[in-house]
């Protein structure tokens, strides 16, 4: 902790400086009142602790150079509304503590950080047969899927697959899929399926770009829409729906049967 008495402007903010790692726990110590924090890269799991016995009218501010992907927020004995539940970089969040009923109220930020578009890492598709992105956040409202050139080693078809669980167990019940291929203005196939979100038919020629999004209808239920480009003039669209046993955590793309391996591009997804 840093404190500044200045002769001219009294008494400075008092800040603490933290490079933390990843599943943090950090408490607010009497009389700080910013954290700044500066590790060295994404963080993905925090835990954030007010102070103990804050005065009427403390502000509290919370500043992160780097992403805090899955954030936790805890009132020591007071209650924060609209807790962060994620940080992203160099965007403050600040409260300010009411005594009377012991609750720290957002000035900025807070739950709105809900909203902030997350990247993934990205993955070169050019091995096996399946290419998944786990651990993703309970909060979680819609996922947007990123090809870019993906290509497959055996004639087959392109899925989407939805995961629950900390070692996810990939949904394969249940979809109400359909998907359509257009070649050209007189010719048009259509696919459905209930194992998966069906996307497109691949040969070993073919390359695949663009976006499947997936977005939260309500408690487990999700409801897909794609729209992709394949070589040769193709376009693909379509969308489906399917209710979840519990709370999404992964998504996977992959081939029917998951026979055929990828051999080219590149897959990541962006969440919110």
């Amino acid at each position: 902790m840093t404190a500044k008495l200045d002769g001219t402007n009294g008494l400075l903010q008092q800040y603490d400086y933290q490079v933390l790692t990843t599943a943090f726990t950090y408490t607010f110590a009497a009389g700080t009142t910013v954290l700044v924090i500066n590790p060295a890269g994404t963080l993905a799991t925090g835990t954030i602790t007010m102070p103990a016995a804050p005065a009427d009218g403390m502000t509290i501010t919370v500043e992160s150079t780097q992403q805090v992907t899955a954030l936790t927020m805890s009132g020591n004995g007071g209650t924060v509304v609209g807790p962060a539940i994620q940080l992203i970089p160099n965007q403050p969040l600040s409260w300010v503590y009411r005594l009377t009923n012991t609750s720290w109220y957002p000035l900025f930020g807070g739950a709105g950080r809900a909203t902030a578009l997350v990247s993934g890492t990205s993955v070169a598709s050019t091995s096996g047969t399946s290419i998944g992105f786990t651990a993703l956040p309970s909060w979680v409202k819609r996922i947007t899927v990123q090809l870019q050139g993906v290509a497959v080693s055996a004639t087959s078809t392109l899925i989407v697959q939805l995961g629950t669980g900390a070692t996810p167990t990939y949904t394969t019940t249940g979809y109400i899929s359909s998907g359509n291929l257009a070649a050209n203005a007189a010719s048009n196939a259509v696919s459905s399926d209930t194992s998966s979100f069906i996307i497109m038919d691949l040969t070993t020629a073919s390359l695949v770009s663009g976006v499947i999004t997936i977005t939260n209808i309500n408690s487990n239920s999700w409801v897909e829409n794609f729209n992709l480009k394949r070589t040769a003039g193709s376009t693909g669209s379509g969308a489906g729906d399917v209710s979840l046993g519990a709370v999404l955590t992964a998504v996977r793309v992959t081939t029917f049967a998951g026979t055929a391996t990828f051999t080219a591009g590149t897959i990541n997804i962006l969440y919110e």
